[in-house]
């Protein structure tokens, strides 16, 4: 019995593809969570033009009856499917690729310097892309940025008003 949340994750994962595959959609994220005896077991989908209620509820109906079936996680849970809203997470190199051109915001693990050595953690610019596993990016206050995907805390799309 799969008890540790990666575990559940993965083979959730693994059960997923096919549904996912069969509506055209992606995972983006997949989160876990204890709470005493009970937990939330959350999915983030997208496709192209965005989904809407009718794919998460396709997704959440037909993934319940297999996780019925199936038994692998130990204790009572939620299952929520959503989107991954406007500040969508970038979480695979095919993200920095599609979604160049776009205004996002990058935190790093520890203070890095950009192009022009202001050290920070913390950067707002136009996603250039991806080469070499490394990120460019365009500023706000207009100098770049090169950092290296292994020093990507987190990356997210920001909302441009």
């Amino acid at each position: 019995m799969a008890a540790h949340k990666d575990d559940i994750c993965e083979r959730v994962t693994v059960v997923l593809r096919p549904i996912l595959d069969a509506l055209s959609l992606e995972l983006v994220d997949i989160e876990f969570k204890r709470s005493g005896r009970e937990a939330v077991l959350r999915l983030f989908i997208d496709k192209d033009g965005g989904v809407t209620i009718d794919d998460c509820a396709e997704v959440s109906r037909e993934l319940s009856a297999v996780l019925d079936v199936e038994e692998f996680i130990p204790c009572q849970y939620n299952l929520e499917v959503s989107s991954p809203g406007l500040d969508r997470p970038l979480k695979t190199t095919a993200d920095y690729e599609r979604f160049a051109g776009r205004l996002v915001k990058i935190r790093t693990y520890e203070p890095y310097p950009d192009d022009k050595g202001n050290r920070r953690k913390t950067f707002v610019g136009i996603l250039e892309g991806l080469a070499d596993s490394v990120v460019r990016m365009k500023l706000n206050e207009g100098q770049t940025a090169s950092i290296p995907l292994e020093r990507v805390a987190k990356a997210n799309l920001e909302f441009e008003f």
